[in-house]
């Protein structure tokens, strides 16, 4: 079975080693810049899980949360947040606005897959 994932972040070059990370364990990436871009690219898709930076222009990480947790369809859509950012405070605010989990950068693409899976799976 092939797992669908929408990576919402504004690194190109992080959106790119989520993707070498996930498509060589089998599964479909799909990728947005930002909290608004990420929000459109969802209208097209039913990913099984997302994952989202929190630091992005236009529209941060908890905004994106809040927005995807708006539409019923994405309400137990699992949302992991993959940041930088350590802060339990974040973090606390991160579970309360509705992410399922939290990775800080740079990330083990191993732990990263073996989370997907156990979310998403």
């Amino acid at each position: 079975m092939t797992l669908q994932i929408l990576a919402v972040d504004d690194s190109r070059t992080m959106r790119d080693m989520i993707k070498l990370a996930l498509l060589p364990s089998g599964f479909t990436v799909h990728t947005a810049d930002d909290g608004i871009h990420g929000i459109e690219v969802l209208d097209g898709i039913e990913p099984d899980a997302i994952i989202t930076d929190i630091n992005m222009p236009r529209m941060d990480g908890f905004g994106f949360i809040d927005a995807v947790r708006d539409q019923d369809k994405h309400r137990s859509t699992p949302i992991l947040v993959l940041t930088t950012e350590a802060a339990p405070e974040l973090k606390a605010r991160a579970r309360a606005a509705g992410a399922t989990g939290w990775i800080v950068k740079p990330f083990d693409p191993a732990k990263l897959v073996k989370a997907l899976q156990m979310v998403a799976g």
